[in-house]
Formats: structure tokens, sequence, C-alpha cells
């Protein structure tokens, strides 16, 4: 459904932009239908950058990205209209996506507005409802309410419902439960497990190991805007060959543990420029020669 291929994106950056910053690096990988993939890495890894690419909120400066089969990064006016109809994007602070001074439910008539201004008040009023309803929301509880009368978690599933509306396929989530408390994150992960189920692509943007390890098919994990290693989230979770994926594994505290008992993980071969390479069954790992010798890796 979804493809990038060998993407980058290079930011002008300094005084009169004399140099360049290089925030994504020939990332590429693949996101199917009824498919969550977790995007995962420490701040500044670019995961958020590749989020807005797709969301075609930036452009990418090499590379492509295609969408069934069709490169959106040249998408304009209808073109891209028809897009956002089948992908979309929920982002991290809830608050920020509302206007403080319209009610909540103003996103609602955003997209009536755009997408279907011949249907009628109460057939509209009935599928807002069955939105509101299916993320397990009380429509009688949210609709009328003011951004400020409503809980983060209840931000997001509203933003999750107005996608829900449209024909959606592609559910792009970055960082969507980072200022939740811990109450309200299962719903939203949960929520997110039901769209799965229901063959939505679901791109779930986190620095956090063990969200994407509860959620996800598979794992894509980003150094520095380059992808170090991919695959199923059973293989890089559970034998990880690339020493900063290790790194990251190893950084999670463990109930019951000391800090200071914890393994220390390898920390050679971090650096690599090479695209990474399949070293089992969708398992694809960088400068796996280099950094391992071809011998298989204890897991931290």
């Amino acid at each position: 459904m979804l493809r990038l291929e060998r993407v980058s994106k290079t930011y002008r950056v300094g005084a009169f932009a004399r140099t360049s910053l290089k925030a994504v690096r020939d990332v590429s990988f693949e996101l199917r239908p009824g498919e969550v993939v977790s995007l995962i890495g420490e701040s500044g890894s670019g995961k958020s950058t590749i989020g807005r690419m797709i969301l075609r909120l930036t452009q990418p400066t090499d590379g492509r990205i295609t969408f069934e089969g069709t490169d959106i990064t040249g998408l304009r006016g209808r073109g891209l209209k028809e897009y956002y109809r089948h992908a979309q994007g929920v982002f991290q602070d809830p608050f920020s996506t509302y206007n403080p001074i319209f009610r909540a439910d103003r996103v609602f008539a955003m997209i009536r507005q755009s997408y279907f201004p011949n249907v009628r008040d109460a057939e509209w009023r009935d599928r807002v409802a069955d939105a509101i309803s299916s993320v397990n929301l009380n429509p009688d509880l949210v609709l009328g309410k003011y951004p400020h009368q409503l809980s983060g978690g209840q931000l997001q599933r509203l933003l999750v419902a107005r996608a829900l509306l449209l024909d959606i396929k592609l559910l792009v989530a970055d960082e969507i439960i980072s200022m939740l408390d811990a109450s309200t994150r299962i719903d939203v992960l949960n929520l997110l497990a039901d769209l799965k189920e229901r063959g939505l692509a679901v791109l779930f943007i986190t620095h956090d190991l063990s969200l994407g390890n509860y959620l996800s098919d598979q794992t894509v994990i980003l150094r520095k805007g380059a992808v170090v290693e991919r695959g199923t989230t059973e293989k890089v979770f559970g034998d990880p060959r690339h020493p900063y994926t290790r790194t990251l594994l190893a950084s999670v505290p463990r109930l019951g543990t000391r800090w200071e008992d914890l393994p220390v993980p390898e920390t050679e071969g971090h650096e690599c420029d090479a695209p990474p390479e399949e070293v089992d069954d969708d398992h694809f790992v960088a400068c796996f020669d280099r950094v391992h010798h071809g011998r298989k890796s204890e897991s931290v």
C-alpha cells in the first residue's frame, strides 16, 4: 500500500542557510493493509519528519513515496485532496490541533464541508455519532464541548473518529500517547489495534520500545535519520542484530533489576552509511558484515 524508496530530507540551516542538515537518509520500508509498523528511535532520529513527508506536510529532497502505486510527492489540487481522503494523521499534542475558541466537533464540520457537502443534516449527524461511538466515546458527552472541557485522550479519539468519516486506509500516528496519562494510553492503543483489525494500515511513530512491541507487526529502528534495523517485531526485539538496537533495548528499565546491574551492550558499529541488508527472512540490518562479521549476536 505505502512504500518509501530511498527517501531523504535535507534542511538548509544556519545563518543565510549556508549549511545543510540531513534529517532523513535513504529510508526504505513498506506498509501493507491491516498492518502496524512502528517507527522507533531517539529524539532527533527523523521519525516525525518521515511522518510529515508521508502526509505531504513537507516534501522529500530525494526518493519516492508511493501510495497504492501513485507517487504522492507530485500530487496537487484534486489529486492531493483525494489522497487525504485515504491518508490521515494524528499528532502528539491533541490540544494544539483544536482552535480553543471553537467547539471540538468543528473538526467534523470541516470534513463535511470539504468532502460531503451534499449529505443531509440528519444523515451526517448519524455518521458522526457512529464514528464517535466506534472510538469508544459517548457522542452525548463530547459533542458541543470546547477542547478545554475534554481530556487529551478524548481529543485524540475524536481526531481518529474524524479520520474514520473518510474512506481512510492509512493512519499516521505520531507519538499520539506520549502526552496521555497511563490510564488513557491503553484505551488509545487498543483503538489502534481495533483499526488494524478493520484492515487499516497504521504507522506508529514512537520512542517507547514497549509500546512498539505491544502493538506492531513490523518495526523500523532509526538512528540519525537512517534505518539501522527493520523487520518483524518478533525478530527485531527477540534477536536484535545491530548494536544500536541492543543499546535501545538495554536502556529499558526492568522490574526488580538495579540500573547498574543491567548488561552493557556493545557500542561499536553504530555509525553506518550502507543500506540495510537481509540477514534472515524479513529481517534487515545495516552494515551487518562489518559489525557482526556474519555471526549471530545474542540479544541483551
